[in-house]
């Protein structure tokens, strides 16, 4: 039951976000974490979800309400997609403090990097959390927050 809560509560959050972001039609706040370091985007209409493009051609953003999102690239690393992406809902197995309490591998007080996530996900203790799915997938640019954020 609480699994079910974390992912309707998850879902609520990311479609809150998605809604916002498009209303916005401009530079979005920061939004996501990709290895520690912050980023934002562009609120753009654009979905992709239900359209049978391979999975293989998004790359996975994690929905870790209450908290910024984590992608798993950014531009420049490795296999990134050119911003598609794949978001998969997050539920705690307790509670998020108690994820980031087992997870949070530098002390930042939260998720934010995909290790941290992976980590916690291969987690089924009571510090672990469970992917419930993708919930949304969409194009967006990625853009790096200076760091006078």
């Amino acid at each position: 039951m609480r699994k079910m809560i974390g992912a309707a509560a998850a879902l609520a959050a990311f479609a809150a976000l998605a809604v916002a972001a498009a209303a916005l039609a401009g530079v979005t706040g920061p939004s996501f974490y990709v290895n520690g370091q912050l980023y934002r985007t562009v609120g753009t209409p654009t979905d992709l979800t239900n359209t049978g493009a391979p999975a293989s051609s998004f790359q996975t953003m994690y929905a870790l309400a209450p908290q910024a999102n984590v992608a798993t690239a950014a531009p420049g690393d490795p296999g990134f997609r050119g911003g598609r992406w794949q978001v998969h809902a997050i539920a705690y197995n307790t509670s998020w403090a108690a994820t980031v309490a087992a997870h949070d591998a530098n002390a930042s007080g939260d998720l934010d990097s995909a290790a941290e996530v992976e980590a916690a996900l291969a987690d089924a203790g009571p510090g672990g959390a469970t992917d419930t799915g993708v919930v949304k997938s969409f194009e967006c640019p990625v853009i790096k927050v200076p760091p006078s954020h």
